[in-house]
């Protein structure tokens, strides 16, 4: 016998388990499609400090040290569970960037995943059900593929150190699809536990999840409790909960100081200039959704300073605001999408400067998960599923547009060529396009590029710094110095333009002067492991070798698998006649780097010294393999093999 209707989901959208795991498997093999060619492209960008040259992800246990993460404006720092992830690639692979990658493109999947899962039983929720029961698994499977397949995500997939960005999306869709879990389960405590566990690690992530509680309350009161008090009568516990998690927000942003001054406010970027310049930005991220081309890497510090440049946009804007809190408060559900776009945007696109950069694609990682689902769901109700198709088509569209997108992240030099090429008045775009081709040794097309950057920027000190650099590994010794002369007087207490005056100036053995620099630049970035470095081998070249011990031991407190921290206080124990310390630390730094000629050079006079004539010679003979031209080593083997046939 047929069962009688009641008022519990139609047997149709309860979608068999195997149904659902298929669904899955082909959203998870088309992602992985549209990715595959991405394992490869090198870090680049933020990636090289936030990866590289972070210290803190170079040890997993404890995990003091990676949930502490860098200080100052890093793509990590005051974002714990970002570092810890770091750490545990580290740990899996050192620097091996395929890793890296391949755990950015799981993150993305897991939060595509989620996303398909809070969709489907969001549209079999009790006000939904009866107009979207039916299609509850076609749409969720639809918004899940045009977002796991938008060109738009390449900008926190395949940029590695913007996996804060997907890394926080996927806890906030977390905390959601966890309430409403819990909204149905027999026994909800556990996924109040996964939904606030899950708040916690995104508020550890990135700042973007701080709307989050309000989201879910706006959820609950427009989908599962009819009213605020309601809400909060039902769950009053749960919310008291997810509140607490803005303590450790805030705790983490006071730690950082403003994220190291990357959120500030300055003379050019002024609260209103940035809220203006938002305006511009979130309907050019609109524009993108539908026409995702160009997709630009970089967009750098432009800001707006009069609203009549973008009255339109802000228009525009101030319309979808309205029409968002309208339907807030007629309890549509369309408001919550509205009200998830905007929420997400708010902390990096609204008022609050973000001085390193003004325009990001990335930011819409998440609110783009928002446009797609209503774009959907309104698309279905108005003319039926079959229309599903066409978004489906158009997935594969974008899935082949991310493929090729892909392509632009092979090599620094594609991708900020393309940058440069695209928006050519993007100035950081032409100083990176320069070091990345200095990196390919294209040096004359380099310095073309940093002149460029600074024709767009004559303040534009990291230009004029790298260009100083490239001017001195040209030999172009004189020219070099000026560049970093002039970026100190317009930046006085940049690191790196001290550092680099110091080298030229050392290179010009003008070295009480380059020495001053050195020190400078130390005191500026006391953990910068090369300033302090060549800070040390200065300080031995100008014989104040305690100065250069003490600089070496430091070093290797911090850096103990440098092979040429070892090295260099080896030579500098040697030249005080500690030969059995110096032996050891040449010893340290070969097995660090067997092939380092200077240390095998040096350990053979440290051995000499000792009159252990014959354990010397083979480390002279290792010279003059990998250098048969260094002459030193040559006359002083043929006076050891003289001695050694002299004394049998």
């Amino acid at each position: 016998m047929k069962p009688a209707a009641t008022n519990a989901a139609p047997s149709a959208p309860e979608c068999s388990r195997r149904t659902i795991i298929v669904a899955g498997l082909l959203l998870a093999a088309a992602t992985v499609i549209a990715y595959a060619n991405s394992f490869n492209g090198p870090f680049i960008f933020d990636d090289v400090g936030t990866i590289l040259n972070n210290p803190t992800i170079l040890k997993l246990w404890p995990p003091r040290d990676a949930l502490t993460g860098l200080s100052g404006g890093s793509t990590s720092s005051g974002r714990p569970i970002v570092n810890l992830s770091l750490a545990i690639n580290y740990a899996l692979g050192g620097f091996n960037v395929r890793g890296y990658h391949a755990f950015n493109l799981a993150i993305h999947l897991a939060a595509g995943l989620t996303l398909f899962g809070a969709v489907r039983r969001t549209l079999l929720s009790k006000p939904l059900r009866g107009q979207f029961g039916s299609v509850a698994l076609p749409i969720a499977f639809t918004s899940a593929a045009l977002w796991l397949l938008h060109p738009l995500q390449t900008a926190a997939v395949t940029y590695v150190v913007q996996r804060a960005e997907s890394l926080a999306s996927l806890f906030y869709l977390l905390t959601l699809y966890g309430f409403i879990r819990a909204t149905d389960a027999a026994t909800p405590l556990r996924w109040k536990i996964i939904s606030v566990t899950s708040c916690l690690f995104g508020m550890a992530s990135k700042e973007i999840v701080v709307s989050a509680p309000l989201f879910i309350l706006l959820y609950d009161r427009t989908l599962v409790s009819g009213s605020f008090a309601a809400a909060w009568r039902q769950r009053r516990g749960y919310y008291a909960a997810l509140a607490s998690t803005w303590l450790l927000l805030a705790t983490l942003i006071f730690s950082t100081q403003g994220r190291g001054g990357s959120v500030a406010i300055d003379d050019a970027i002024t609260p209103w200039t940035y809220a203006l310049t938002q305006c511009q930005a979130i309907v050019h991220y609109l524009r993108l959704v539908v026409w995702p081309t160009p997709l630009i890497f970089d967009y750098g510090t432009t800001t707006i300073s009069s609203l009549t440049a973008v009255w339109p946009q802000a228009f525009l804007l101030v319309a979808l605001a309205g029409a968002t809190g309208f339907a807030l408060w007629k309890r549509s559900p369309l408001g919550l999408a509205g009200a998830c776009f905007f929420a997400i945007l708010a902390p990096s696109s609204s008022v609050v400067p973000v001085i390193t950069q003004t325009m990001a694609e990335h930011r819409l990682y998440l609110p783009l998960a928002a446009i797609i689902v209503l774009l959907t769901t309104v698309a279905t109700a108005k003319f039926g599923p079959r229309c599903l198709w066409i978004f489906l088509g158009t997935a594969a569209l974008f899935g082949g547009l991310t493929f090729h997108r892909n392509t632009d992240y092979c090599s620094a030099v594609a991708l900020w060529t393309h940058n440069a090429t695209h928006l050519p008045t993007a100035k950081r775009a032409h100083n990176n396009l320069a070091t990345a081709l200095s990196v390919e040794g294209r040096n004359a097309e380099s310095i073309a590029e940093y002149k460029t950057a600074i024709g767009l920027d004559p303040h534009y000190v990291s230009a004029r710094v790298n260009l100083g650099r490239m001017l001195l590994q040209e030999g172009q010794t004189f020219a070099s110095i000026e560049s970093f002369t002039v970026a100190l007087q317009i930046e006085p207490a940049n690191a790196d333009a001290h550092y680099g005056l110091g080298f030229a100036l050392a290179s010009n053995n003008q070295l009480a002067e380059g020495i001053a620099h050195y020190r400078e630049a130390v005191r500026l970035q006391p953990h910068a492991i090369d300033f302090r470095l060549k800070l040390a081998q200065a300080l031995f070249r100008a014989r104040d070798t305690a100065a250069a011990i003490d600089q070496f031991r430091e070093l290797i407190r911090v850096a103990p698998a440098r092979t040429e921290v070892h090295a260099g206080l080896g030579t500098a124990l040697a030249s005080q006649g500690n030969f059995a310390e110096a032996q050891r630390e040449l010893t340290e730094a070969l097995r660090l780097s067997p092939d380092d000629v200077d240390a095998h050079y040096n350990l053979g006079n440290v051995l000499i010294e000792q009159d252990r004539v014959a354990e010397a010679v083979p480390h002279y003979e290792q010279v003059l393999r990998l250098n048969p031209n260094h002459t030193s080593a040559r006359e002083i083997l043929e006076r050891a093999h003289a001695y050694l046939n002299a004394s049998r």
